[in-house]
Formats: structure tokens, sequence, C-alpha cells
């Protein structure tokens, strides 16, 4: 939902002045970012007025029960329709200005973990080091009986399905699909992060798919403050401590500007 006034710039800039404020006290400052820092980068959205899955349908949700059932056909398939206008938005995508914020403030050591939800790998172009991607990346396979992950590139696609090369076990790729359960080590190590927590920034996100929209409220009821930056208003704006109403694009920039002096 969107406000009905935009918020005038001195309440933008006092909000990205309280939002820095809390950032440089924190000891442990977790990020969740979802699909609108990336928007910015160019990669459509999913959801809303001008999303993807609004305009095109959502995805099947058959995808996981198939790759289940016959993987060898899952993988073809999946070849076959691999140009679709989301993958090649993502192809050409870089990283802008939020993503490159964000690494800066990570080495500051001002912020000590990003979970995303995007698949597209824009954070580690961007530089940075520790992130969970609780949805997967796309550049990366995953090993369906082991977990370990490669290289989409590095892996041959000459014996379908393609297997594990530690293990013998089938590959997939590494997005999550519907479905599809939410790996362990992603899920796990997203639930330590919101545990331990002293500050939340949740970035770009509607906050409306879970698990990832349960994070901030762990890290919220444990008393970590929220900071939001999100142009709308989302479920967690009610509890937001601080609402920063400006694309991360320009509010994540600006926090660092602030955090260098």
């Amino acid at each position: 939902m969107q406000d009905p006034l935009p918020p005038s710039r001195d309440e933008v800039d006092r909000a990205i002045r309280q939002a820095a404020a809390l950032i440089r006290k924190a000891s442990h400052a977790v990020v969740l970012s979802g699909a609108g820092i990336s928007a910015e980068s160019g990669i459509p959205i999913y959801r809303g007025a001008t999303g993807i899955w609004t305009r095109q349908g959502e995805p099947t949700i058959d995808g996981w029960e198939l790759f289940n059932t016959d993987p060898e056909r899952w993988w073809r398939l999946a070849i076959d329709h691999g140009d679709t206008e989301l993958s090649l938005a993502i192809a050409r995508a870089m990283p802008n200005p939020a993503h490159i914020g964000l690494a800066d403030l990570e080495q500051l050591g001002l912020i000590q973990h990003v979970i995303t939800q995007n698949i597209d790998n824009l954070h580690q172009r961007a530089g940075t080091k520790h992130i969970t991607e609780i949805h997967g990346n796309r550049l990366k396979v995953r090993c369906m009986n082991c977990g370990g992950r490669d290289r989409l590139g590095t892996i041959s696609l000459d014996r379908m399905p393609p297997l594990c090369p530690e293990c013998g076990g089938i590959l997939k790729t590494d997005v999550v699909m519907f479905g599809e359960p939410i790996p362990e080590d992603a899920l796990r190590e997203s639930y330590r992060q919101a545990a331990i927590a002293d500050l939340f920034l949740v970035i770009g996100t509607s906050a409306v798919v879970y698990p990832a929209a349960d994070f901030p409220i762990i890290a919220k009821r444990r008393g970590a403050p929220l900071i939001e930056i999100n142009p709308f208003e989302t479920n967690l704006s009610e509890v937001a401590d601080v609402i920063i109403r400006a694309n991360a694009g320009e509010a994540v920039p600006a926090i660092v500007d602030i955090l260098r002096r």
C-alpha cells in the first residue's frame, strides 16, 4: 500500500540521520533485502501493479513435484526456457548504489550480515562477504543429497540430470521453487542471525513472504531496533522504529556518508 502523502525532504533526511545513529551504536547489525533493492538495477519485481508475476502469471506450482518425479525432464525444460524476461534482466543488471553502500558498511564493520531474498548475485558483485541467500542463487547448483553448491557454469550438462562431483547426488539449480523447502543451512543461519542481531534493517521487501518476513520480527521481539528503507508502506511499517521513505539507492549511500565522517 502506497503512502497517501510522500514524506518531505526534511523527514527523509531526519530518518536517515536517525538510522545512521542506530547503526553506529549497534554491535551486530543484520540486513534483510528484497526485490525492491534489485529493482533499482533494472530487475523486475515479482508482485505489485508492474510485477512480472502480475503481468505474466506466477510460476507453475508443480515445478518441485516435476523435479522429484523426473529430474531429467525438469533440467531439459529449464534449459529450453532459460531466456525469460527475468533471466535476461538479471544477466544485464549491475550492482546499484544501495548494493555498494551495504558492502561499504560491511567493510566499515557496521553491518555484520545480509540475508537476501534475491537470487541475482548482486550483493556479492558489490563486495558483500557475509551473506545468506534464503531463496538461492541463479548462478549456482545445489546437490539434493549433500547440500553442496557449485557454480552452474562449471557443471557439465552432457549428462541429464547432472550429478554432484562430491557424492553423486542429483544436482538442481540453487533457486528455490514454489513448494520446495528452504535449504536447511540457509534457514538455520537466517534464524541464527535474527537471534543475535541488536539492530535489523529491512530494505526493499514487502515483508509478505515467509519465513523471511519472520526474521525482523524475531529481532524486534528481542528488543533490536528495526529500520525500514522502502518508498512504500509494508507489513512492518507499524512496528519499525525508523522508516526511511526513499529508494534504497538514495538512502543507503546517504547513511554511508554520515557514518564515514
